[in-house]
């Protein structure tokens, strides 16, 4: 945000940012953008988090993301119901959903099913009745999104039977090869406040696949003991309604403990929020905590994230820190 051209007689000086080159291409390993450091701190932090692979990367022996588009809401307008009747499924738009929440509004519009189909198949494929996306549990992440909002990514797992248009970038499980715990794994660490604080560097207004895919992802797994306390609690926060009733019972046959403590209903959140947040927010708390370990931050590197985000009210900033400080302690005991 620099204007002045006499600026450039007295760069580089004391007060400068140096930025190797070298991390400069693994942040933006395509366009090698500059992402807009303000100190010290921040380059620290991203080198730590640079410790994995780029979610991009298709890596062999673990698990690796798709992400696809389903509907375009000019192009495909002609498939949009504004009325549900039998044999329709309901669009899912982005304003739809909210962090671990897909109750946060109600469907505008709905789609016949067989159309669906065939639009999602396109004039290439033959429909044999196979599984489609549509019809499996999957990710979804609003595509537009701004830096100035009390949080970047709004991130959640979608019902099953559910269209989308490109106000909602989702997993492509075809071509995706996450477990029900992988997804569970990535939605927690999307509503993170560490990698909303990394998306914060480089987005304006729309969460392309393209950022999404330069995030550098733990690529964890059951057998890492950091793995079920995290996908535990985002299971407790997701598995709150009928939709989600087989996801639960798939996880709890796994040894998962899917209320992690308590029990909400679509009422608690809707109708009774007030009482229900304490208890939601201790658990998005030990999640941001256990997010921050897992990149390996310090207490100062975590205060540093927390203050980035102005609008975030203080109680859960102070609650994510008194968790993050807990685990500390349990992890040097």
């Amino acid at each position: 945000m620099r204007h002045e051209v006499s600026e450039l007689a007295n760069f580089p000086n004391s007060d400068s940012l140096q930025i190797s080159t070298d991390l400069i291409k693994k942040l933006s390993p395509d366009s090698q953008s500059i992402m807009e450091f303000k100190n010290e701190t921040d380059i620290k932090i991203a080198e730590k988090m640079l410790a994995f692979p780029l979610l991009g990367e298709q890596l062999e022996n673990t698990w690796n993301l798709k992400l696809a588009n389903e509907f375009h809401m000019t192009n495909d307008s002609h498939l949009f119901k504004t009325e549900n009747a039998t044999g329709r499924l309901p669009l899912f738009e982005g304003k739809m959903i909210h962090q671990f929440s897909s109750t946060w509004g109600e469907p505008k519009y709905w789609i016949d099913e067989a159309e669906g189909r065939k639009g999602v198949l396109g004039l290439r494929k033959e429909d044999v009745g196979q599984v489609l996306d549509y019809q499996c549990y999957r990710l979804g992440f609003r595509s537009v999104a701004s830096s100035t909002n009390e949080q970047t990514m709004i991130a959640t797992i979608l019902p099953r039977n559910v269209f989308c248009p490109h106000s909602m970038n989702v997993e492509n499980v075809a071509e995706s090869t996450l477990s029900t715990e992988n997804r569970l794994l990535l939605v927690a660490l999307f509503n993170s406040f560490i990698l909303d604080w990394l998306l914060r560097q480089k987005v304006s207004a729309n969460l392309s696949m393209y950022f999404i895919y330069q995030l550098p992802i733990p690529r964890l797994t059951e057998t890492d003991p950091r793995f079920k306390p995290i996908v535990e609690r985002a299971a407790a926060l997701i598995c709150v309604s009928a939709e989600f009733e087989d996801l639960k019972r798939e996880l709890e046959a796994k040894g998962y403990d899917c209320r992690c403590g308590f029990s909400r209903t679509d009422a608690d959140v809707n109708e009774n929020a007030a009482e229900a947040a304490p208890t939601i927010g201790s658990i998005r708390a030990e999640l941001d905590a256990m997010v921050a370990h897992l990149y390996d931050l310090t207490e100062d590197e975590f205060a540093h994230i927390l203050k980035t985000f102005p609008i975030v009210k203080d109680e859960v900033k102070v609650a994510a820190m008194l968790e993050f400080r807990k685990l500390s302690g349990e992890n040097n005991a």
